[in-house]
């Protein structure tokens, strides 16, 4: 079993080990910051869209309209990842605005309020919103709900009532619940729909049913302000002027994930993730870097409830200052039943939690939950450790594993059991040897070309290292904690005094240095590898029904930004429409092609 780990990490190609640590270190800030990425506030503290929001949306992300903050936003990175988010965003305002013939400049921006609200919806959602018109083919496409506040009523009126010549089809007009829409008919890749309300809002839709459905909200329907938890959740993670802040519905967005999953979740299983609420972030640009402060919480009535448990901080003591990546939680135990219990009901976990459980078993002939989590029912860490100069050996780091015993006789038995098979099974040599006066136990390879430790430190915390021999870097001590590194420091969020988690990466020198064999990226992905330095992350558990999140993504920002490119000239249709809008009696059917629109909202020009 170690040797076949052992030739994947030796063979460039195949660093799968090092690789998967720090693709999930990566995720892990990622999906933060995918929790993390916009929002702002009607209700109390909630956005000012979110009255217009039907409360089923699966997604709803608010965009701050300050044009600095863009630019701001476009000061981070590389040239390379500067010219990727350049693109999507003259992408976004090309599909969105120039191919109608509008300018953000000109035609948005003199009367819309501070924030811009988008919203995404299932096909179930927006089906639901009205009764199926005759011969409409069901889309199979998420709708998007634009909204827009209005500072200045009589340049959106202007805009609805005189609107630009369109390239292809025209614009019609109908009426539903007492409010107008105007829709584009004729152009199936150009399929939007809006509507004013009550000239506080100008709301755009890629699909006319979504419109009618944003207009029931607004009209006393459940929206996004009224869901339970979202207030109270905002008010955690109130910061002045977030550039954005964003909701995720758990259950809505899971039923999403599950549609384009191979994996089915079983009915228990999907019960039991409908217990959660949400996850609300904020989004703040800060000098060297994007700052995410998230928030998840569960529904009011679900039988869940969480242990308040933060006891993460000690391991942070015990890792070097060199340490390259790093993650921490406080109850190895209860994580893996956590994992365990909701993997069932989550298409995206990583791993099917009976796989490890099985491979455990076969290769060593113990039972995980048994003979291992039985014991670890304390803090833990996983940490990438480079080697010391001038140490030989052929790996560049070492992995190392941390737990504190919750029980040190099963913790010792279990050792000695793995002593045993390490020589009865696969040959290795174990003998007991000394780091300073310091006692552990050597595992090595028939060739020794490769040496596994293990021991213990002081206060009952056990430790694993392969790879590189990096057991003199944290036995006793480490010379220099991690915890007061000047990288750690300007990387990991200390809002959170009290944390039941940490991860860091230091990416500069485990991702973007040649020491370390990573697969090759395709360039889209490895220029936004190449633009950050580090991330870190901190979690709290709060209370029973909601946890705390803080990530920091710190960016390079190397040479200033271009201007974007200048707006796509769009050809206007040989018969272009000068005259309002034609009128029409009965509702519009859904066309029976779903558009070929973009997933992301129009952005203010910076």
């Amino acid at each position: 079993m170690i040797d076949k780990i052992k030739t994947a990490f030796e063979k460039p190609n195949s660093a799968r080990l090092l690789t998967v640590g720090a693709a999930v270190l990566l995720i892990g800030g990622g999906i933060a910051a995918y929790w993390a990425l916009v929002q702002k506030t009607p209700l109390g503290d909630t956005p000012i869209g979110s009255t217009v929001v039907p409360q089923d949306a699966f997604a709803a992300v608010s965009l701050n309209t300050n044009s600095g903050q863009w630019q701001q936003l476009r000061q981070y990175g590389t040239p390379e990842s500067r010219a990727l988010l350049d693109g999507q965003l003259t992408q976004w305002r090309d599909n969105l605005l120039s191919v109608n013939g509008y300018n953000y400049e000109k035609d948005i921006q003199p009367w819309v309020g501070r924030e811009v609200m988008i919203a995404w919806l299932s096909p179930q959602l927006v089906a639901s919103a009205t009764t199926p018109a005759p011969n409409a083919a069901a889309s199979i496409e998420n709708a998007l709900m634009i909204v827009l506040p209005i500072n200045n009523a009589g340049r959106a009126k202007q805009l609805l009532e005189k609107p630009k010549p369109l390239p292809q089809g025209q614009w019609v007009e109908r009426t539903y619940n007492n409010v107008k829409i105007r829709e584009i008919q004729g152009a199936p890749a150009q399929r939007y729909s809006a509507a004013i309300l009550d000239d506080r809002f100008l709301v755009v839709t890629t699909n006319p049913r979504a419109t009618e459905l944003a207009i029931d909200t607004y009209k006393g329907g459940p929206s996004l302000a009224k869901t339970p938890g979202y207030g109270e959740a905002l008010n955690q993670i109130e910061t002045s002027g977030p550039f954005a802040r964003v909701y995720i519905n758990v259950p809505a967005a899971a039923d999403v994930a599950a549609i384009h999953s191979v994996r089915t979740i079983p009915p228990q299983a999907r019960a039991q993730l409908q217990q959660n609420q949400g996850i609300a972030t904020t989004v703040n640009l800060q000098p060297e870097g994007i700052n995410f402060k998230a928030v998840s919480w569960l529904k009011p009535d679900s039988e869940k409830k969480q242990a308040v448990e933060n006891k993460a901080q000690g391991m942070l003591s015990r890792l070097p200052a060199d340490t390259l990546m790093m993650a921490s939680g406080s109850n190895l135990q209860r994580m893996w039943q956590d994992y365990t219990e909701g993997s069932q009901a989550n298409p995206l976990t990583p791993f099917d939690p009976q796989w490890l459980q099985k491979a455990i078993t076969s290769n060593t002939g113990l039972n995980l939950e048994k003979d291992l989590l039985a014991w670890m029912a304390g803090e833990f860490s996983f940490s990438l450790i480079p080697a010391a100069q001038g140490t030989v050996t052929q790996f560049p780091a070492g992995l190392v594993f941390m737990v504190r015993s919750s029980d040190r006789r099963a913790a010792e038995k279990a050792l000695k059991q793995l002593d045993r098979v390490m020589s009865d099974r696969y040959k290795y040599k174990v003998e007991e040897a000394k780091i300073g006066n310091q006692s552990v136990v050597n595992w090595t390879s028939e060739y020794g070309a490769l040496t596994l430790t293990h021991g213990w430190l002081n206060g009952n915390v056990a430790f694993l290292t392969m790879f590189a021999p990096v057991a003199g870097g944290i036995v006793p001590k480490p010379p220099t904690p991690l915890a007061v590194s000047e990288q750690f420091q300007k990387a990991v969020p200390t809002e959170l005094e009290s944390t039941t988690g940490n991860f860091f990466i230091d990416v500069d020198r485990l991702v973007n240095t040649k020491q370390f064999f990573f697969p090759e990226l395709p360039a889209a992905q490895q220029a936004v590898v190449n633009a950050i330095r580090s991330v870190g992350l901190t979690a709290a558990i709060s209370d029973a029904r909601s946890t705390r999140y803080d990530v920091f993504v710190m960016l390079k920002q190397q040479g200033k930004p271009n201007p974007l490119p200048s707006p796509a000239k769009v050809l206007p249709s040989p018969k272009p429409q000068s005259t309002p809008p034609k009128q029409q009696t009965q509702p519009s059917p859904s066309p029976t092609s779903p558009p070929a629109t973009p997933q992301t909202p129009p952005q203010p020009s910076p």
